[in-house]
């Protein structure tokens, strides 16, 4: 789950999961003479006969292409990829600074999306509490990641990330009072062998495991950072669980870029790091960095419009794929087999833990 945008920024209200109340029988031959239409055993093409061509059409319609879904998934996990990639590339630029450039461009977008859908900038009443946490430790994740991007490799750090899902059944069992079942303990077994391979603690593995002390203690920090960000990324999850529709998602997203830009600037304030990228490759990335996280960002939401989240978490996993292969092509950074058998330690439990949500959900 985790996008490139801190806490896999998955949309938890705005859409519609019901449709409206249908009338009642009585109702509907009433309304259809009261306004000189066909009943709902006429239609539009014989008048008095029975036919369905209507409805058949009507669902022609409405019902989306075959693993559309499934596609703009695959779209996503390309964009968010390409956007870390980015992140990387970005050699000039501190980690806090490139998340400040990403909250502005995002807040560019989502004012005009806020002033359309005309439901205020504050937010209700009552969720106003969890929308600040949920903005406060949704940036800080995002901090957190794109300080990984840039002190560890690009696998690394996005395998890590993949371990959320498991944070979030954790925290959900404690504050939302859901099950926590044997299979979330195998599934949190699982992560933690695949972070431990991904780390190679000397006092395990030995030094020569672990490399030279000097980039192992930014590996080390790397690692730090991307495991912070998954357990803040899950908490902001179950904060999001926690308002349900009662938020519209472009509020929560308001927040996340206002509460992110503040933080940001007051973070590079404190470090004196703020200045413009000196060259202009570097400020290219930048642009680049929001334009593929935002594009990430617009497929996943419309995959999950249409698809069942259980698919859409599988096809993520997708993300992990790209990050070897542009480590390899980009970097010339080949995976060690430590990190390769992390990253089907991780997979596999973000997979299990997603197919177990998606029997759940469609008994």
């Amino acid at each position: 789950m985790p996008p490139v945008d801190g806490a896999a920024e998955v949309p938890e209200s705005g859409l519609p999961l019901t449709d409206d109340a249908p009338q009642s029988a009585s109702e509907e031959p009433a309304a259809a003479e009261a306004a000189g239409t066909p009943g709902p055993c006429s239609c539009w093409v014989c008048g008095n006969s029975p036919c369905d061509s209507g409805a058949s059409q009507e669902a022609k319609k409405k019902a989306p292409c075959r693993g559309l879904g499934l596609f703009y998934t695959l779209l996503s996990a390309f964009l968010f990829s390409v956007g870390s990639l980015f992140v990387k590339k970005v050699q000039d630029v501190h980690a806090v600074e490139i998340s400040a450039f990403r909250c502005v461009f995002q807040m560019l977008v989502v004012i005009p999306c806020l002033i359309y859908r005309k439901n205020g900038f504050i937010g209700p009443k009552g969720q106003r509490i969890f929308l600040f946490l949920r903005g406060a430790l949704g940036s800080t994740a995002m901090i957190l990641l794109y300080y990984a991007y840039q002190a560890t490799s690009l696998a690394d750090a996005t395998v890590i990330t993949f371990s959320a899902p498991v944070f979030t059944s954790i925290f959900a069992c404690i504050f939302l009072k859901e099950k926590y079942s044997p299979w979330d303990a195998l599934f949190t077994a699982f992560t933690i062998t695949g972070v431990i391979l991904i780390v190679r603690p000397p006092f395990l593995f030995g030094a020569s495991a672990a490399g030279t002390e000097e980039s192992y203690s930014v590996h080390l920090k790397g690692t730090f950072a991307a495991v912070a960000h998954a357990i803040l990324a899950a908490v902001t999850m179950v904060i999001i669980r926690k308002m349900g529709k009662s938020v519209d998602y472009f509020q929560s997203i308001w927040y996340y870029v206002v509460l992110g830009l503040l933080e940001c600037i007051i973070v590079l304030f404190i470090l004196g790091e703020w200045s413009l990228p000196y060259c202009g490759l570097d400020r290219l990335f930048l642009i680049l960095v929001g334009l593929f996280g935002l594009g990430g960002q617009v497929f996943l939401t419309k995959a999950l419009q249409i698809e069942k989240a259980g698919p859409v978490a599988l096809m993520r996993t997708l993300d992990v794929v790209f990050a070897f292969i542009f480590q390899i092509i980009f970097f010339h950074d080949v995976p060690t087999w430590w990190t390769v058998g992390g990253a089907l330690c991780v997979v596999a439990s973000s997979t299990g833990a997603a197919i177990r949500k998606w029997c759940q959900s469609s008994k």
